[in-house]
């Protein structure tokens, strides 16, 4: 009888020869590439920018942690309303005072990147927390039924969004729909997890076909441009809308510490290595991601988290490696200086984005959906529905209002932020005094 072959797989601490290297850093990008670089379409950040921001983003967290949790940072869709809000709202106060079309963008950016990096002090206070007190406070605060109803407004908040750009062309909108879809459901393995890029590509080719797609973007660019990055510039409202969204962020990075720590244990433990303990690096790696958001918004990038796509072809390739993480990231930090690169983004018709966008917006307002699922919340409970129905309407309805600002006398207050807030301190408040046990019956 033949042997069985002999199982193979890197470790964190492991380094692949170089060949292979370079080959498993290439595939960390790629699955990270899509998703990012449509984060930066649909805020209107710099893609050359955001690029370079999550190589660089990736370096601060993988150092930062000590090299000891392999994640990978990229932009996250948690912040397209509240920074897309953010900049059309001081975009359009600096159109009223006479600035150009171009200095009005671009300080509407500068001000998102002061939400951004604040919001990263929020992941880096939680982080704290749980270092000194443990994952109980985080979990008393911020309890499943307020972030799966954050996340639920965050994605559906956008619906419009999506369809305001699907209507450029339906045709398109609809066949990238469609196409991302199938490949969602019906590819497995490495494949499986880039049904964005294939999506966006049948869609793309669809549009060439109909001779709707614009080269000059790319006929433009140079082949090597150095990303225009921005600093931030002081906005109260650019603080007090985004920074509340990293409240939405924390059960996901969570989610993916742990699903990591199973899965590098179960290979070292086929392998006869030593257990890792990455499960209890909870600090660390919020800490870790606050870091990041710090360091992409400092130089113009959107705000981000780790990603799960990432961790799959980990799992799938057996590869968990930090120094190959570290080379995706550099290679990540090169692309950005490939203007071309950034050219042939741009020339993707918004209809395509459109399309793949309805099908990415509802599955972030479903994964709160599915949090709330798999943490079994009660919502039969008087408490919990108070909590989730006023996040709900508070966010949903104040998305309606232009820029998703609710008007509240002389002041213009952010939906989901106002959401969040407000469900944080009604929740605290019945832990404060809470319900006799037969209150509800």
């Amino acid at each position: 009888m033949a042997d069985a072959p002999r199982l193979t797989g890197y470790l964190p601490d492991d380094t692949p020869p170089l060949g292979k290297l370079i080959a498993f850093a290439l595939q960390q990008v790629i699955v990270m590439f899509p998703a990012t670089v449509l984060v930066a379409i649909l805020t209107k950040f710099d893609i050359s920018v955001t690029i370079v921001a999550s190589g660089l983003a990736t370096l601060g967290f993988l150092l930062i942690t000590g090299r000891k949790i392999p994640l990978y940072y990229g932009s996250s869709f948690s912040y397209i309303a509240a920074v897309a809000g953010v900049v059309a709202t001081v975009e359009a106060g600096a159109l009223a005072s006479g600035a150009g079309a171009a200095a009005a963008r671009e300080l509407g950016v500068r001000a998102a990147q002061c939400g951004i990096v604040a919001s990263g002090l929020v992941s880096i206070a939680a982080g704290w927390l749980v270092r000194v007190s443990g994952r109980r406070v985080i979990n008393r605060v911020l309890p499943p039924v307020i972030t799966g109803s954050v996340a639920i407004i965050i994605g559906l908040s956008l619906a419009k969004a999506a369809l305001d750009m699907a209507a450029g062309g339906w045709t398109i909108a609809l066949v990238t729909l469609l196409a991302t879809i199938l490949f969602s459901v019906y590819l497995r393995g490495t494949l499986g997890q880039l049904p964005v890029l294939f999506g966006v590509l049948v869609g793309y080719v669809f549009a060439l076909s109909l001779g709707k797609v614009d080269f000059a973007p790319l006929v433009q660019a140079s082949f090597f441009a150095v990303p225009h990055f921005t600093f931030p510039v002081w906005s109260s409202v650019a603080v007090w809308s985004i920074m509340p969204i990293a409240i939405a962020t924390i059960p996901e990075s969570t989610a993916h510490l742990y699903q990591i720590d199973l899965y590098v244990n179960n290979l070292a433990r086929r392998l006869g290595r030593k257990n890792y303990e990455i499960a209890n690096r909870l600090g660390d790696n919020l800490i870790g991601d606050g870091a990041g958001d710090m360091i992409a918004g400092f130089i113009g990038g959107p705000a981000g988290t780790n990603y799960g796509e990432n961790n799959s072809l980990m799992a799938i390739t057996r590869n968990f490696s930090v120094p190959v993480l570290m080379t995706a990231a550099l290679i990540a930090i090169a692309l950005g200086f490939l203007g071309k690169l950034a050219g042939a983004v741009s020339t993707i018709p918004t209809a395509v984005v459109g399309g793949v966008s309805i099908y990415l917006f509802g599955v972030i307002g479903v994964q709160g959906v599915a949090l709330m699922i798999a943490e079994k919340v009660d919502l039969f409970s008087p408490r919990t529905l108070a909590v989730a129905s006023t996040i709900l309407v508070i966010g949903l309805g104040g998305s309606v209002f232009p820029n998703g600002m609710i008007p509240l006398g002389p002041w213009k207050l952010p939906a989901i932020a106002t959401a969040a807030v407000f469900g944080i301190l009604l929740n605290l408040f019945f832990e404060l005094f809470p319900a006799r046990p037969d209150a509800a019956e």
